[in-house]
């Protein structure tokens, strides 16, 4: 069954967080900050609606960092009962896709618990001063991609970030599959 998180909660902070990489490092929430904004976003391997558009986060991902906005994702699914989600496998993903920001392991699921995460994929944007202004979906897409040509909801909200400091005040949030929890 899809999950579907709330609506966004202007200007709530960012929770800090420490957690691994695939690339083998660590990393604090103010090392993926950029200087525009930062984008947190769940999600796995294995979850229909994160494959139907891994491509295009990765692709508005590039533009965004092009822009000043720090990107990561994290995976907190529990790896025993999803064992496409493991570290291992998440590793792999990344190596596979290209994966152009770091793709953080949160084993205990602390994080995203902290953010409140419902779905993968759950997309949250930050401005330049760690305040959340956009938490809606990437596009139309569900659990296929979609028209090419459909509207790049958060490329275009976190853009407006990137040059306003706030978010559309309209938002349609993210549908995916439910975080699985330990």
């Amino acid at each position: 069954m899809a999950a579907v998180p709330p609506v966004c909660d202007f200007d709530w902070p960012a929770p800090d967080f420490t957690l691994p990489a695939t690339d083998g490092q660590t990393y604090r929430l103010a090392d993926l900050a950029g200087p525009k904004g930062t984008l947190v976003m769940f999600i796995c391997n294995h979850c229909p609606y994160v494959l139907a558009v891994i491509d295009r986060i990765i692709r508005d991902a590039k533009e965004l960092q092009a822009m000043g906005i720090g990107v990561a994702a994290i995976c907190s699914n529990d790896a025993t009962s999803h064992p496409a989600d493991s570290f291992e496998n998440m590793g792999k993903m990344a190596t596979a896709k290209g994966v152009p920001f770091p793709y953080l392991h949160d084993e205990d699921q602390s994080v995203a618990r902290a953010y409140d995460a419902v779905c993968t994929p759950d997309f949250f944007g930050f401005n330049a001063d760690g305040r959340l202004q956009y938490r809606g979906r990437l596009d139309a897409s569900r659990g296929q991609a979609g028209p090419e040509d459909l509207r790049r909801d958060l490329f275009e909200a976190m853009k407006q970030v990137a040059e306003t400091g706030r978010g559309p005040a309209e938002q349609v949030p993210s549908m995916g599959c439910s975080i699985k929890w330990k």
